[in-house]
């Protein structure tokens, strides 16, 4: 069986099992990089699930929800935040920065990608949550 893209968008096969990788080195090199530069683990703590309050907006509906979790848990941000407070010397900018890469990176691990418009179980490294049989069942 060769690498795919399945109709409903996800990735399959090695480059599936590739993108989880990148992001458990993510999250690795995140924790590894905030202990030696002495980062407080209280706010690492207090900071780590942050990101998942953009699960909020699929109170409203799953292509607001889609949108803000998927802004929430792109590299853009931390990434530019990471610069931003490396130029600045601003240690809780980057204590922000890599607090978030780490969260993304663990996410992207665990099979948690980015979010299509379909409803929060479907992402581009598949499905997630339990799908349900054509009865209804779990």
């Amino acid at each position: 069986m060769h690498d795919a893209v399945t109709a409903t968008g996800e990735v399959t096969g090695g480059v599936k099992v590739l993108l989880r990788l990148e992001g458990l080195t993510l999250f690795a090199g995140m924790v590894l990089l905030y202990a030696v530069w002495g980062g407080s683990w209280a706010v690492f703590a207090l900071l780590f699930l942050a990101p998942d309050l953009s699960f909020l907006a699929y109170l409203a509906d799953s292509r607001s929800g889609a949108i803000v979790y998927n802004a929430a848990h792109s590299y853009m941000v931390p990434v530019a935040l990471l610069t931003v407070g490396f130029a600045l010397e601003w240690p809780l900018l980057l204590s922000i920065a890599m607090i978030w890469l780490a969260h993304i990176g663990l996410d992207r691990a665990l099979g948690y990608g980015l979010k299509y418009q379909a409803g929060f179980g479907f992402t581009h490294l598949g499905r997630i949550g339990r799908a349900k049989d054509p009865l209804g069942k779990a």
